[in-house]
């Protein structure tokens, strides 16, 4: 289990600045902005030059222009909050139970042993399976779309935690307990520190699934948000809105995620893989 965790994201910041390590401070987000350019353009040209009908691909400047029209529409940033609504509370949610348990099983060698194969036969189980209990305990509604959340992002959180716990040093929680250190004591002195860099990865691996939970249940159940305006823009014939719309998820998800990575900086900044990543 132990060479699984660091798989899992503590390694990897130190690695990704390995690579960066050289490089001036603005060759990537130049770069990053030059294939962004080159998408948009090569998006226009497709339906301009009749390679792709545009009935079905409009050019990327009538849909920016209408992604901009949106920012001054109401009903636009009411769906943003119904989905980020349903997104803060689904994660949080997961966040909580999933540590709360992770810390209890992972610390009980009797719970890691007896509990394993339940984890495993569960954990690969896809949310979208539980769409139809879904509805059927709570219609179309926000609360379909956290049950989905929270369970997909609880997975996440677990084995990260899981992960954690199993790496705690031996000799130090010894050596806590021979010092007179309660249970309370050790798990805050010792087993918080160590198990802290895989609950951040699995929040920044969660917050990007409860996005997409929160999108598809839009899409497919109808619950309100972002995913339910895409799928009525669809049927309703807007298919210069509906990419707008598509753009805003995607653009709410890189926002979700440099504000994962900067928690994650800001929380992490002791741990020597974020020293090395800033370093870099």
């Amino acid at each position: 289990m132990r060479s699984h965790a660091k798989q899992g994201g503590v390694v990897a910041p130190g690695s990704r600045g390995k690579q960066r390590r050289g490089d001036p401070s603005w060759k990537v987000p130049v770069l990053g902005l030059i294939g962004i350019v080159g998408f948009l353009a090569l998006w226009e040209l497709l339906p301009r030059l009749d390679l792709v009908d545009r009935r079905y691909l409009p050019p990327a400047t009538e849909v920016l222009a209408a992604a901009g029209s949106n920012l001054g529409s109401g009903t636009f940033w009411s769906d943003v909050y119904d989905t980020m609504l349903a997104w803060a509370i689904g994660l949080g949610t997961a966040a909580l139970a999933a540590t709360v348990l992770g810390l209890v099983i992972g610390m009980s060698q009797f719970l890691r042993r007896y509990t394993n194969s339940t984890i495993e036969f569960l954990r690969p189980i896809p949310s979208v399976a539980l769409i139809p209990l879904a509805v059927l305990l709570f219609g179309i509604g926000i609360e379909s779309a956290l049950m989905l959340i929270i369970y997909a992002c609880f997975w996440q959180v677990l084995i990260q935690v899981l992960y954690g716990v199993a790496d705690v040093d031996s000799v130090a929680m010894n050596t806590a307990q021979s010092y007179g250190f309660s249970y309370i004591q050790r798990v805050r002195d010792v087993v918080i520190p160590t198990v802290l860099p895989y609950f951040m990865t699995g929040i920044r691996l969660g917050a990007a699934v409860a996005l997409i939970l929160a999108i598809t249940a839009g899409l497919v159940i109808g619950s309100p948000g972002l995913g339910s305006a895409i799928s009525r823009a669809q049927q309703g014939g807007a298919i210069t809105n509906m990419y707008a719309l598509i753009l805003a998820t995607g653009i709410l998800g890189v926002i979700i995620n440099l504000a994962a990575r900067y928690v994650e900086r800001r929380v992490l900044s002791w741990h020597t893989s974020v020293r090395a990543e800033l370093a870099a």
